[in-house]
């Protein structure tokens, strides 16, 4: 009963496109009812939901927002250091004015 257990909870995983290393391992040890079990199981769990979220990521267009919002804070950081750059000659004259 066990063995056919293991076959399907593994025939699944690797439907659902984990390792088949990973897929071995998680079914043995689920069937074989060892301590780790609840370990290699929540180790799965944890793969394909950090694979789910890059798809979902990806889908969403992540990286490309994030290297848009990036492009305009270096802008904005630009922007900013051009008009310290200014008020401090315009601040270097007035005192150079005033010595003179």
């Amino acid at each position: 009963m066990a063995k056919k257990r293991d076959e399907e909870l593994f025939r699944r995983l690797r439907d659902l496109g984990v390792r088949k290393s990973r897929a071995r391992k998680v079914s043995q040890a689920v069937a074989e009812g060892r301590r780790n079990a609840p370990k290699a199981a929540r180790r799965a769990i944890s793969d394909l939901t950090s694979a789910a979220a890059e798809v979902q990521d990806r889908i969403n267009k992540g990286p490309a927002k994030r290297k848009e919002a990036a492009r305009k804070a270096a802008r904005t950081r630009k922007r900013q250091e051009r008009k310290r750059s200014a008020s401090a000659k315009k601040a270097a004259r007035t005192r150079a004015q005033g010595r003179g």
